[in-house]
């Protein structure tokens, strides 16, 4: 076992919070570009909203119920994904402030 002195601890868990940190942003950041409105999930809605609009132009009800149906769950997967990058962005922002909170509370020695 290596002896660890209250300054070692702390900056091991400066350290370990500033990675995890950089590494949720980056993770929040990642998330947010890919996973917002990609082509997929345009390409689904456009053809909802094509098969909304024939189901209209047919009077099919059942049709122009499912497709807003189908439309109203991507916006809420988009949403979600949304919130789950936005959510780690906000966790890594504050694992680095806590990091630097640690670090300033460090008494380090005057050489």
């Amino acid at each position: 076992m290596f002896p660890l002195s209250l300054h070692n601890v702390q900056i091991v868990l400066a350290a370990t919070g500033f990675v995890l940190g950089f590494i949720c942003v980056l993770i929040g950041i990642i998330i947010l570009i890919t996973r917002g409105y990609s082509r997929e999930v345009r390409a689904l809605a456009t053809h909802a909203a094509k098969l909304g609009q024939k189901g209209i132009g047919y009077e099919v009800s059942g049709l122009v119920t499912s497709a807003s149906d189908l439309v109203n769950a991507i916006n809420g997967l988009v949403r979600t994904a949304s919130g789950v990058g936005i959510f780690l962005v906000f966790l890594g922002m504050a694992m680095l402030a806590a990091s630097y909170w640690i670090v300033t509370q460090i008494e380090w020695a005057v050489l």
